[in-house]
This record gives structure tokens, C-alpha cells and sequence, in this order.
């Protein structure tokens, strides 16, 4: 069974940091087609940072410079490293994968993220 489960998701005052990982199980892991995104209630999901098919990293211009995704084969997971937090980056936030991304050989392809966590709240106060 594809799984992933999120855990790091706390409350922060502003300008605080929070880590969430990410561990996968029930599929074969790669640093290509993973995800974070986030969503608060009332507004469309949001696309927060991909590790995409190529390689290639992408951030929303909201976070950028402040958010970092990183990942670790050996422990089956994936990071999200908040820094800098704002009142407005208050939201649960998800982590996703594309179980196929390892075979697309680090080409770009279109990631389908059909496999996501729980969700985890973070809430940064002013």
C-alpha cells in the first residue's frame, strides 16, 4: 500500500522555523515527483515546493529563499525546512508523490501526484 505520512507541523511565532519530513512506504523511492503543498480552509490547494521529474527544484514566489526542500534516499523521506515563517504561511500542509517518478530517468515529465499524506497543521502567530 502507497503511503506517506507527514509529521513537524506545529505553532510558531513569526519569524520562527519548522522542518516537516515526509516518510514514504509501499513504493519505489526517488528524489523525482515530490511534493509539498498547502491549503487553508476556503482556498484552493496550494503548490508550495516540487521536486520535479528533471531534477529540477520549484518554489512558489511566496516562499522562495525561505522554504527548502531536500530529500534522503536511505530514509525513504523528504523534507521541508521553513525559515522566516509569516502569519500568512499558516496552513495544513501536505506532502505528495508520483510512486511512477523513478521512471522517468530524471527527464522532464509531468508529475501525477496521486499519492498523499494526512496533512499536518502549522500556525505562525504574529
Amino acid at each position: 500500500q502507497k503511503k506517506l505520512v507527514e509529521s513537524g507541523g506545529g505553532s510558531v511565532q513569526s519569524g520562527g522555523s519548522l522542518r516537516l519530513s515526509c516518510k514514504a512506504s509501499g513504493f519505489i523511492f526517488s528524489k523525482y515527483c515530490l511534493g509539498w503543498f498547502r491549503q487553508v480552509p476556503g482556498k484552493e490547494r496550494e503548490e508550495v515546493a516540487t521536486m520535479n521529474a528533471d531534477g529540477t527544484t520549484t518554489y512558489a514566489p511566496s516562499v522562495k529563499g525561505r522554504f527548502t526542500v531536500s530529500h534522503d534516499n536511505d530514509k525513504l523521506g523528504f523534507f521541508l525546512q521553513m525559515d522566516n515563517l509569516r502569519p500568512e504561511d499558516t496552513a495544513v500542509y501536505f506532502c505528495a508523490a508520483d510512486p511512477a517518478g523513478w521512471t522517468y530517468g530524471g527527464a522532464y515529465h509531468e508529475c501525477k501526484y496521486d499519492t498523499w499524506g494526512h496533512g499536518t497543521q502549522v500556525t505562525v502567530s504574529s
